[in-house]
């Protein structure tokens, strides 16, 4: 491993002055700030992330780390991105916004270069590959998402894995037995994103416990009325429907009714999803909400607490708010 003696060795200058010339504490000449810079970038050394702050130094930039991957609904993550940013001018930050898919080296460039004070990372695997190296770095971080463990790190999130069931449990207190999720695309749990994955946990425990038939399928936004037909055709007693995949959710209602389905009189329908998308449906819809506003606020404020030395909690679930609406109704039994 490199280390600030080998860079000042090469530079033919003093440890200090290589420590100077990273954070800025001392002015030093552009001459010998060019001779360190190139000694740096021959060796391959990784400035200390701390560095910046024991300087007494901040960028006053926050990252928001959100790689966007196939089958992610963008409209949702700029709900997000809009929120983070928004609290984040509250606090005198600026957000700088990561939105390829680096991995573990797009982390280390952020981190190593000083170019934020800490990270906000989105788009969560339950086994996320970066998670390992977020842990090492010097550097806070909040995830918005849950991972399969938390230790070690700051996550807040909706629980995912409670407003599946609550979905299904809303549904069988109607008397519905048969239900179905109408999930993410095939490629989120591919990645075993974590909200997807959380969401089946919780759609799946419910109806076991309720003694329900069930089905998961996972589903592209153009695939609507093959999958209204799937559905129909695989489940015949089919009479109640989990949607937790915002871009489907009008052209499955528009599908059920071409196929002469009325919603709520011969299927209910429910959803995890913005309020603004489950009241402007056809049939404004009983949703858990998504609450991007809450949880990109919840993230910057747990992202300060670290900044300010404060411990912040590994995790902060919110608990599902469920709003009935017209798409959901007692069960009929012909």
């Amino acid at each position: 491993m490199v280390k600030i003696t080998d860079v000042a060795r090469r530079a033919g200058v003093s440890p200090s002055t290589v420590s100077y010339a990273l954070s800025g504490k001392r002015p030093i000449s552009e001459e010998t700030r060019q001779r360190v810079e190139d000694a740096i970038r021959e060796l391959g050394y990784r400035p200390h992330a701390g560095a910046r702050a024991l300087a007494g130094r901040r960028a006053n930039v926050l990252a928001l780390v959100v790689p966007l991957r196939t089958g992610i609904h963008v409209p949702t993550v700029m709900r997000f991105a809009v929120s983070v940013v928004t609290t984040a001018r509250r606090y005198d930050h600026d957000v700088l916004l990561l939105t390829q898919e680096e991995g573990e080296e797009g982390l280390h460039r952020v981190a190593d270069t000083a170019l934020v004070d800490g990270l906000v990372m989105m788009d969560v695997q339950l086994d996320d590959p970066r998670l390992p190296l977020l842990r090492t770095l010097d550097l806070p971080s909040v995830l918005i998402g849950l991972p399969a463990s938390c230790t070690g790190l700051t996550c807040v999130d909706l629980d995912f894995k409670a407003a599946g069931e609550a979905c299904v449990e809303h549904l069988a207190r109607l008397g519905h037995r048969s239900v179905a999720l109408v999930g993410s695309p095939p490629e989120v749990y591919v990645r075993r994103t974590a909200f997807a994955q959380r969401v089946v946990q919780g759609f799946t425990a419910a109806a076991d416990r309720a003694g329900m038939s069930s089905t998961v399928l996972p589903c592209e936004p153009d695939a609507a009325r093959e999958t209204a037909e799937r559905l129909l055709r695989d489940q015949p007693a089919l009479t109640g429907v989990v949607v937790h995949n915002e871009a489907l959710l009008e052209p499955l209602l528009d599908a059920f009714a071409r196929l002469g389905l009325r919603v709520p009189t011969d299927l209910s329908v429910t959803a995890i999803c913005p309020d603004e998308v489950a009241e402007s449906t056809r049939v404004p819809i009983t949703s858990v909400t998504l609450p991007s506003e809450e949880l990109g606020e919840r993230a910057v404020e747990l992202l300060m607490k670290q900044l300010a030395g404060t411990a912040a909690p590994e995790s902060t679930l919110l608990p599902p708010r469920m709003t009935e609406r017209a798409s959901t109704g007692r069960r009929t039994v012909p």
